[in-house]
Parts: structure tokens; C-alpha cells; sequence
């Protein structure tokens, strides 16, 4: 069955993104926002001025406040939050079509301490499950400019089924079959961009900061591969490509906390005025509580959460990382 109309839950920065992907491959997209503002901007300007401001979104873009309108559709994308997934797929699953769910958020879940695909597949366990992860931000990929990511599907014709459905030139899905490494890579990968913005902030050096993703990109690797995942899914678009983005731009909203923080601002400080959500700052303690879970080594993960929960202060976790004893890279 070809995919027509596409439903996007979650109407934040991503989401209305991703709806724009959608639209540019000749697709109908149906916007669930919570916000009643945001769907009436989009009926009048044309823009989500709350989240997305400056971009205007094609005719074929649908906003809603009911997700009961996006049961007719082919194709939903699940793009709210992290820790909000599991009410908004509870919320939707009345309503829910015989149709492929592709989870666009990332992020750990606090208390359960599980990933997306398993909310989902506790949420809507007779529908097919995918992933989509990668170096993408918003603004970029609503602009048009070219943007590559890891499209994750147990079941590989469905994954080329929704590929061919939101690729385009300026917007590039590469297909696996490993969900696992695929959300792993993109939960762990907020917290570590934290940890970078903090370096950075505090001035460190571009040395610094180069050590810091590739021993982060480790922490990474050896998380996904313990919960289940490929190091081979890792190392592509989904783990280190999205690593590398996030850790390297003020553009990025966990990059820009980490930054706040390591100039000696709070982390409400560090948080005001922001109104899309920078997903590492509730991941940190769901990351390392997994990583203990899992006994798996994750120094720097465990740093931000217990800078973020006040536990040490930016100095004592730099020092605390630099005192660790010596040992081999691999």
C-alpha cells in the first residue's frame, strides 16, 4: 500500500519539521499540536511562530488539535518529547491506524528506564515499529538543506516503504534493520552534548573538546552494544554523525545548557527562556541509571547527571574525569 497522507504527533520544532519533509515528497500531513496557539498560526500565517518561527509551511501541512484526525493516515511519525512519548502514544492509541509508527524523539524514560520502541510497543503492540535518528536540526532541515539519517526497521520492505515516502533530494533516509543502536545512539548522544557545551564554556580547548566526543562516542558504543544493539549502527549517521552535530554547535539546545552551565550560570538559568526542550537534561539520570543497570562504564554520562541534580559543581566533575586512572584506549 503506498503511503499518502502522513500523521505527526507532536507539533514542536522536529515536528513541524518533519512535517515540511513530508510535504516536499508530495505527501499530506496531518500536525497534531497540543498547543492551540500553534495550529491556529499555521491556519492564519502559515508558521509555527511558538516553535518554529521564520519558516513558512506548505498548503499540504494540516494542523489539528484531535488526534482523532490522524486515523485515515498511511505513515505516523511520533515526535513527541521523550518523556512525554508515553502519555501522547497512550492518548493516540484509540485512534491509532494499521500503519507504521516511526519514532523521531530521543531519549531514555525516566523510572522505566526504557527506550521509545519499547513505550510503543507496550502503547501499540499490533503496529510495526521504525526509527528515524541522525544529524538533523530542525531549522536546517525545514530550510531544505541537505540532511542525511538512519532509518531503523525490523521488517526491511516496510523500511523502504516509508523511506520512498519522506526521501527527497535535500532530505536522505539510510535504512537498517537495528532499532536498538539506532535509539541508543541518539538518547546517549544529548547527555554528551551537555558535557561538551560545559567544556566549551569553560574554555578547555578545542583538544579538550575533541577527547571528549570520541571517549563519549565510546561511552555510546558500549551502551547500545549492551542493551542489545550493533556497534556497526553506532558508528554511522544515528550514533557518531549525530554525536558529532550535537556536540558542536550552540545551535543544539543540550550543547547550549552544557554551554550556560560551564559559563557559571545555574541550570534554571541555563533553561529560561527556552521553549523547546533540551531532551539530555531528563535523559542524564535515566542514562546513567541504565548504565548502572547494565554495569556499563560511562564516566562522563554519570558526570552530567550528577552536575545536573547538583550533586558536584562544573570544577569537581572536570577533575573528577581527569583523575580517573590511566588505562588502555580499547
Amino acid at each position: 500500500m503506498s503511503i499518502q497522507t502522513v500523521g505527526v504527533i507532536g507539533a514542536g520544532a522536529w515536528g513541524t519539521a518533519l512535517a515540511k519533509v513530508c510535504a516536499r515528497a508530495g505527501r499530506e500531513a496531518i500536525l497534531w499540536a497540543r498547543e492551540d496557539e500553534v495550529v491556529q498560526t499555521i491556519k492564519t500565517h502559515r508558521q509555527n511562530s511558538l516553535f518554529l518561527p521564520g519558516v513558512i509551511l506548505d498548503p499540504a501541512i494540516h494542523p489539528t488539535r484531535e488526534l482523532a484526525d490522524l486515523k485515515g493516515c498511511d505513515l505516523i511519525l511520533a515526535v513527541a518529547p521523550a518523556q512525554h512519548m508515553r502519555s501522547a502514544l497512550a492518548a493516540f492509541a484509540p485512534h491509532a491506524p494499521d500503519a507504521p509508527i516511526v519514532l523521531c524523539s530521543k531519549g531514555v524514560e525516566q523510572g522505566s528506564l526504557k527506550l521509545m520502541s519499547a513505550l510503543a510497543a507496550e502503547a501499540l503492540p499490533t503496529l510495526t515499529l521504525a526509527v528515524l535518528s541522525g544529524p538533523s536540526f530542525a531549522g536546517e532541515v525545514a530550510r531544505g538543506l541537505p540532511t542525511a539519517v538512519t532509518l531503523a526497521c525490523a521488517e526491511a520492505a516496510c523500511a523502504e516503504r516509508i523511506a520512498e515516502a519522506i526521501a527527497s533530494p535535500s532530505f536522505r533516509p539510510y535504512l537498517s534493520t537495528d532499532l536498538i543502536g539506532a535509539e541508543a545512539g541518539g538518547a546517549v548522544k544529548n547527555v554528551l552534548a551537555i558535557a561538551c557545551g560545559v567544556v566549551e564554556g569553560r574554555g578547555l580547548g578545542r583538544s579538550a573538546h575533541a577527547a571528549l566526543i570520541t571517549r563519549g562516542f565510546a561511552e555510546l558504543t558500549r551502551l547500545a552494544v549492551a542493551l542489545g544493539g550493533q556497534a556497526e549502527t553506532v558508528a554511522g549517521l544515528c550514533g557518531l554523525g549525530d554525536l558529532v552535530l550535537t556536540c558542536s554547535s550552540s545551535q543544539s539546545r543540550n550543547m547550549s545548557v552544557g554551554l550556560a552551565l560551564g559559563a557559571g550560570k545555574s541550570l534554571d538559568e541555563a533553561l529560561a527562556g527556552k521553549r523547546s526542550i533540551a531532551e539530555g537534561v531528563a535523559s542524564a539520570p535515566a542514562v546513567a541509571a541504565l548504565a548502572d543497570a547494565l554495569k556499563v562504564e560511562m564516566p562522563i554520562s554519570r558526570a552530567v547527571k550528577r552536575l545536573l541534580s547538583g550533586e558536584t559543581d562544573v570544577d569537581a566533575a572536570i577533575a573528577g574525569l581527569l583523575s580517573r586512572p590511566l588505562k588502555s584506549e580499547v
